[in-house]
Order: C-alpha cells, then structure tokens, then sequence
C-alpha cells in the first residue's frame, strides 16, 4: 500500500464519525432533514463570510453564483481555493469554469449542511476518487 492511498488521520476519524452516524437512524434522518441542512449551510456562510470577510483583500463579491473572497493567504484555503457554504475563498482563482466548479460545492453545502464536512472528508483526498469533486467536474476544478 502506498502513502498516498493509506487515509490520513482526519480521513479516518471523518469516516468513523461517517459510519457511527449512519449506525444510528434518528442521526441519519436529522442529517436530511432540509431545515437542518440549511441551518447547517446557513452557519458555514456566516462563517466564510466572517473568515473571507477578514482575509480577503477588497470587497466579497457575487460572482458565478458564490460570494468570492479574493486574495485570501494561500494558508486560509486549500488548493487553489474553497468554498464553505455559499462562499469561496481564493487568492486570484476565478475562472468562469472554476466559479462553476465552486457553484457546485456550494450547493453540495446546501444539500448537506454541515454534514458536508465529515462526509467530503470520508470521501478522501484525492480528486478523482472524492465523489463531491467527480460532482463539481474535475476538469472545471482544474484537477485534469
């Protein structure tokens, strides 16, 4: 087995708290309920907003359908950026295809909730093979 596919500490505490929720269906059926998805993807916005808010150099704007926070650290995201909730954070990654890519995520956000974060972090790190990217398009990711 090689290092890149052994799941990392985070991976394997998202996928224990993934398994144990879903061992226990009144967890389950509040993780779909759509009011606590959107209180859930509601608090991640707030958040990303206070978090870009703070980081981002100039004003967050609407843009391809997620409030963008330019010029963000490279240490305040992942990649070539992240969206939590309805906002993506960046240092200059604003393509037309990447804001559709983000598009997605924010509505996987929508769909989920907080959730989200255990469930894309079960999911793992490698693009191809984490289903909430497969989702929002690899190449518009900019992942191929």
């Amino acid at each position: 087995m090689t290092r890149a596919s052994r799941p990392t500490v985070l991976q394997r505490v998202a996928l224990s708290v993934v398994a144990a929720a879903s061992a226990r269906p009144v967890i389950v059926r509040l993780a779909r309920n759509r009011r606590v998805a959107r209180a859930g993807y509601l608090a991640a916005t707030a958040i990303g907003l206070v978090w870009g808010g703070v980081l981002s150099v100039g004003r967050l704007e609407e843009s391809g359908g997620v409030i963008v926070a330019r010029g963000c650290p490279r240490w305040a995201f992942g990649r070539g950026g992240t969206t939590i909730g309805g906002v993506f954070l960046t240092r200059d990654t604003v393509s037309s295809a990447v804001l559709q890519h983000e598009a997605v995520h924010r509505d996987q956000w929508r769909r989920y909730g907080l959730a989200l974060v255990p469930l894309y972090l079960a999911a793992g790190p490698i693009a191809s093979d984490n289903r909430f990217e497969v989702e929002a398009g690899l190449e518009r990711g900019g992942y191929r």
